[in-house]
C-alpha cells in the first residue's frame, strides 16, 4: 500500500480521481438507467440500449469516438426530463446501486490521501446531478463534472454547459490548483482511461488504473506506476458506523473555467478485448 506523507508546511496537495472504472466498477450514469426507467424518464428501448452501451464500456472501455457517439446520445435521451426529478431518482437509489460497486482499494486510497492533509476531488465526464452524491458518499472534497444547460422550466435542453473530458479536465485540474493553492508537482491523479493523459500530466505523481490498452502503453512509457483495482465492497462493510452525510457537503468549484464557472458548483486477453470491443461498437450504432 503506498505511504502518502503530507508535508504542512510545504503548499497544499490535492488527489484527482477519475470516477468510471476507477473509483466505482461502472458507468456512474449509465448504472442509473433501470431506476430513469422505472422513473418514467426513458423508455424500455432506451433503457435496453443504455445496458448495451453499460456492457460495451466495460468490456473494453471506450476511445474518443465511443466517448463522443456515448455523449451525443445520452444528451438527446436526457432532453425535456425534469432535474429535479432526475436528483430525486438518484437519491433513492443511490446506496443500492453505487454502494456495491465502489473499488475497496480506490476507497482505501481516498481515505489516505485524506490522512495525509489532501483534499479529494472528483473529475468526471458524468452529469452533475449523477457524480455529485457520488462524490458527497465518497466524502470527496470537490467534484468536478459534466453540466447539461436546464431551461426555464426545470427540464434538461439537450444541450451541453460544461463538458468535463480530455483537456478539460487538465484545464479544470490546473484552475483548481490556481485558486486554492496546490502544488501540482506534489498532486496525485488517477484514471483507467487514455482520454485522461492531460489530466494525469498535470501532476507530479500520475497513476494508471485498471488501464485500456492505450493508457498502459502510455504509463509503460512515462515509467507511472499502474495499479490494479478490483474489489468492490459497500462502504457499509468498511465502516459500519456509516452514514449517508447530509447536503451539501462538498465545497463549491465555481473557480474553475471561466466558460465553466457556473456549471462546476458540486462535479479497457487485450486483442480479444479491443475485438470484441469493436464489433459491440458496430452493433451499437446500428441499434
Amino acid at each position: 500500500m503506498l505511504r502518502l506523507v503530507e508535508n504542512h508546511s510545504l503548499p497544499r496537495t490535492a488527489a484527482f480521481f477519475d470516477l468510471d472504472k476507477t473509483v466505482i466498477a461502472k458507468s456512474s450514469t449509465l448504472t442509473f438507467s433501470k431506476s430513469f426507467y422505472r422513473g418514467g424518464l426513458i423508455s424500455r428501448r432506451a433503457a435496453l440500449r443504455t445496458a448495451y452501451i453499460q456492457f460495451v464500456f466495460l468490456v473494453g472501455g471506450a476511445d474518443h469516438d465511443q466517448m463522443e457517439r456515448m455523449r451525443e446520445y445520452l444528451s438527446a435521451l436526457c432532453k425535456g426530463w425534469n432535474v429535479a426529478q432526475v436528483k430525486e431518482l438518484v437519491a433513492e437509489t443511490l446506496h443500492a446501486l453505487i454502494d456495491p460497486i465502489i473499488y475497496d482499494e480506490a476507497a482505501s486510497l481516498i481515505e489516505e490521501h485524506h490522512a495525509a492533509g489532501r483534499d479529494v476531488v472528483i473529475v468526471s465526464t458524468s452529469g452533475a446531478e449523477v457524480v455529485e452524491p457520488i462524490g458527497e458518499m465518497l466524502g470527496a472534497d470537490r467534484v468536478v463534472a459534466t453540466r447539461m444547460v436546464v431551461g426555464e422550466d426545470g427540464c434538461f435542453t439537450g444541450e451541453v454547459e460544461y463538458y468535463a473530458y480530455g483537456p478539460t479536465k487538465a484545464e479544470a485540474v490546473r484552475e483548481l490548483a490556481e485558486s486554492e493553492g496546490y502544488d501540482l508537482s506534489r498532486c496525485y491523479a488517477y484514471s483507467d482511461s487514455a482520454t485522461d493523459i492531460p489530466m494525469l500530466e498535470a501532476v507530479g505523481h500520475p497513476f494508471a488504473v485498471n488501464p485500456d490498452r492505450t493508457l498502459r502503453r502510455e504509463a509503460a512509457a512515462r515509467e507511472w506506476p499502474v495499479l490494479s483495482f478490483e474489489k468492490p465492497v459497500r462502504l457499509k462493510q468498511r465502516l459500519p458506523e456509516f452514514r449517508m452525510p447530509p447536503r451539501p457537503a462538498l465545497v463549491a468549484a465555481a473557480a474553475v473555467g471561466a466558460a465553466a464557472a457556473a456549471g462546476l458548483v458540486w462535479y479497457a486477453s487485450r486483442r480479444r478485448q479491443a475485438a470484441l470491443t469493436h464489433r459491440l461498437a458496430g452493433d451499437f450504432a446500428r441499434i
